[in-house]
């Protein structure tokens, strides 16, 4: 930095190894300053004083002895104590002069500097903020401690705001803080950072990690914007637009927001007088309707802070020498139109949790009465309060955290099993919404009890388990358990792909610490019910719709969007990518949507194009619906947001893959259709599969592997159609199974046509991780991978990595070699 008694430097001559000198702040500008504006990070420009330049504040005043007085032997838990301490020691500072050779040393700087804005033809107004440091201590951060005064104009507003800043060390946060964590308060120092103004009161501000805060994914930017000055987003005064980019692709060139959330952003703050130069005029004003249903930055603008905070990340990963998420604030010049850096300091509290952990549930022992059982979904355990409901429209009834019991579910209960913590039905099996849906948010079931409804009573305490084996139990009262944590270090290695089901996009980057090799199963399903909610034709043809309140609802979702099918497109688009994103390089099998008819008659629109089908599970559903003159334009919507995530997002690791495909030359349509689309099988790599599901499948393996590239077994229906039975009829539940030999035999017969054909194939069924026999069965006919739901990924792997092993063993013992996987 040069010499050590400088009382002023340009923020270009310090970096990090100037935080004792500086403060971290400060120090953290100059650093992006030197070293990323030849990468294009624009930092406003200004000057800093140092920490001698305190000290000398300090000594010319002869604070030191009245400080020391005023902080012996306080208790900072005593509220009045501590407000009478930092008044006063406020009082001291600010009331004291600048040393003259420190007001000549400011007052050259902030010539120096208003004179090349002048040049730019930008007014001379700066930002002056408070960067604490300790000596002792150069990684130590007191950010958020001191305070910062905005559009400072003049020589005699710049000092008086340089007293005020020297006074905030001793803010009653700024005390509490450094006593609480053992700094001795005459040691810690204060850098004033001087910069120019950049005038986002006239356009937006934010602030961005490089990491997904909620999760603690790191290859996403979450970035937040807000009309005006950036404290309303600090401080969460509003709810500000939202953007989630994808960084590995990012930086290969290509556009991957993976989620973009319009925000209220009800207020924006502004200057109260800004001529007034004290820096702290601020008012917050509300925002016009027509600016709230806008972004608050383009795209483009989104995509070039994320490129901005990929470079900081990377280079604070390189000074540190270990990966550092970083925490940014940006904001937008509204005189320039140009974007710029405020701060940017390590992230710390996603980044330092540890790894993924294996969840086990146990009930303590208890001597509690048995309600009723059922068919246990999942391992889990919990306690609540039982909400007897028959009516998904009796939602108003239900409180989060309260245990759903009902006849049974469909795709209209998910708002309340969003709000649950578990579910009792008295109808369906393993397979059925319910279950699906339970597995998917992770909640506790109990389906199939036959009496739940009758045998519980409304506002009961109950518990449920499903630890204890196949049968799940409600038992009365609330039981106490326990739930162990294992942490996931390294697992053995398969042959058999180990692949993971992922219905929710939100759940997503949770799942992907799992230990996986992709994904064999993503569902549009879950994306087009929950954040589409619109029938896609009632979308392209809206006239259609005649019921006044499902247009209504419409016009209230796509607005704001130029057309009503961009809206479905986006939104779709969204979803796929951000399961695409959180196992990128992996493999992503996405199944294109498979709504029966009267699933899809449930969305917004959906009843004016909707057949009434006698048995839709068997009927106008999956492959027959994507060239049919009545769906194929909704089709081409899911091939465009498709398309989208490969090409303008970079995620190529996504497998289409069509299901319930009853012939070859449906197969043949279907595929016609995506290359219409622009999506044709073979250009830059994009391989599609396959539902494996019908016993025409099967039989016919070798003409599908002709026109796919791979298999997946869908166990569920492979099982319902070789069986002839109802999947979702209670009486016929019986009789599901999918180990009975004749639908081994289905499977069998496809694993070995499918490895004949040089193709691949898959299962993406429940029955591998409910039972180790059937697991043993597919690993002994070679498939290539499971696809399981997340609960069962970790000890499925374990299992199967014993069999292959046992499975080794005895072929070494017997002369053969083990089965090959492709």
């Amino acid at each position: 930095m040069g010499n050590s008694d400088q009382l002023v430097v340009p923020l270009a001559q310090v970096g990090l190894d100037s935080i004792a000198e500086v403060g971290g702040k400060n120090a953290s500008l100059g650093e992006m300053i030197q070293q990323l504006g030849p990468a294009g990070v624009q930092v406003p420009g200004g000057f800093a004083t140092t920490a001698a330049a305190y000290r000398l504040f300090i000594t010319a005043n002869g604070l030191r002895p009245a400080l020391a007085a005023l902080l012996d032997g306080l208790d900072t838990n005593d509220l009045a104590a501590l407000q009478a301490v930092g008044q006063g020691a406020r009082a001291l500072l600010g009331g004291a002069d600048l040393p003259p050779p420190l007001a000549a040393a400011i007052t050259a700087a902030y010539r120096d500097l208003a004179a090349a804005m002048a040049a730019s033809g930008v007014p001379a107004a700066v930002a002056v903020r408070s960067s604490a440091t300790a000596e002792d201590l150069p990684e130590a951060s007191f950010a958020g401690q001191q305070e910062t005064y905005l559009h400072v104009e003049g020589e005699t507003a710049l000092l008086a705001a340089c007293r005020r800043c020297y006074a905030s060390l001793f803010t009653d946060r700024a005390i509490a803080y450094r006593q609480q964590h053992g700094f001795d308060h005459l040691e810690v120092a204060l850098s004033i950072g001087v910069q120019r103004m950049v005038r986002s009161d006239l356009a937006s501000s934010g602030v961005m990690f490089s990491i997904d805060t909620e999760t603690g994914f790191r290859d996403a930017v979450l970035l937040t914007a807000a009309y005006g000055l950036g404290e309303n987003v600090v401080q969460g005064a509003v709810n500000p637009d939202e953007w989630l980019i994808f960084k590995p692709t990012l930086e290969q060139g290509f556009a991957p927001i993976l989620s973009r959330r319009l925000g209220s952003k009800a207020l924006r703050m502004v200057y109260a007088d800004p001529s007034g130069g004290d820096g702290r005029a601020v008012r917050n004003e509300a925002v016009s309707p027509e600016d709230s249903r806008r972004f608050a930055l383009s795209d483009g603008e989104a995509l070039t802070l994320a490129r901005w905070a990929c470079v900081i990340e990377r280079h604070y990963g390189e000074r540190r020498g270990v990966p550092t998420p970083m925490d940014i604030e940006w904001a937008k010049d509204g005189l320039s139109g140009q974007l710029f850096i405020l701060q940017a300091r390590p992230e710390t509290v996603e980044s330092r949790r540890g790894g993924a952990v294996l969840r086990s549930w146990h009930l303590e022992p208890h001597q509690a009465e048995e309600i009723t059982s059922g068919r246990a979904i999942g391992a889990s355990v919990s306690s609540g309060r039982a909400r007897v409901i028959s009516d998904p429209g009796e939602i108003a009834r239900f409180m989060d955290g309260d245990l759903l019991v009902t006849r049974r579910t469909d795709p209209d209960w998910e708002p309340i099993l969003r709000k649950a913590s578990g579910v009792v039905t008295d109808q369906g099996g393993r397979t059925c919404h319910a279950a699906i849906i339970a597995r998917e948010m992770g909640l506790t079931a109990i389906v199939g009890t036959g009496d739940g409804t009758s045998r519980i009573g409304n506002g009961d305490s109950i518990t449920l388990s499903c630890c204890e084996g196949d049968v799940g139990h409600v038992y009365r009262g609330a039981l106490p358990f326990r739930v162990e944590e294992q942490a996931i270090g390294d697992l053995p290695a398969t042959r058999t792909r180990i692949l993971i089901n992922v219905g929710n996009p939100e759940e997503a980057f949770n799942l992907a610490s799992i230990p996986c090799d992709g994904v064999g199963l993503a569902r549009l399903e879950f994306i087009i019910a929950n954040h589409i909610r619109v029938h896609p034709m009632a979308l392209l043809q809206p006239e259609r719709v005649t019921a006044a309140a499902d247009r209504a609802a419409i016009a209230e979702l796509v607005a704001g969007y130029d057309t009503p099918a961009e809206y479905y497109v986006d939104l779709l688009s969204q979803g796929m990518a951000r399961i695409a994103a959180a196992f990128h390089p992996r493999p992503v099998i996405l199944r294109f949507s498979d709504f029966k008819s009267n699933e899809y008659a449930r969305l917004l629109g959906g009843s004016a194009f909707e057949p009434a089908e006698e048995n839709p599970m068997i009927g106008w559903r999956g492959a027959s619906r994507y060239y049919a003159p009545a769906f194929r334009d909704a089709f081409a919507l899911e091939c465009q947001a498709l398309r989208r995530v490969r090409e303008s997002m970079g995620l190529r690791n996504v497998i289409p893959m069509i299901p319930f495909c009853r012939t070859p030359e449906e197969g043949d349509r279907v595929l016609a259709v995506m290359a219409g689309e622009g999506l044709v099988r073979g250009k830059d790599g994009l391989e599609v599969y396959v539902m494996c599901e019908l016993p025409s499948n099967v039989i016919g393996a070798e003409a599908f592997a002709e026109r796919f590239d791979g298999f997946s077994i869908g166990s569920n229906d492979l099982t319902q159609l070789t069986l002839g039975l109802d999947r979702d009829s209670a009486l016929v539940a019986d009789l599901f199974d999918e180990r009975h030999a004749t639908v081994k035999e289905m499977i069998r017969l496809a694993i070995r046509t499918a490895r004949r054909c040089g193709r691949k194939i898959g299962i993406c069924g429940q029955a591998p991780s409910d039972y180790p026999d059937f697991a043993r069965f597919l690993v002994e006919e070679g498939i290539d991978s499971i696809s399981l739901n997340p609960d069962a990924v970790v000890p499925t792997r374990i299992a199967i990595a014993a069999m292959e092993s046992e499975l080794d063993a005895a072929a070494s013992a017997g002369g053969l070699a083990p089965a090959p996987h492709g």
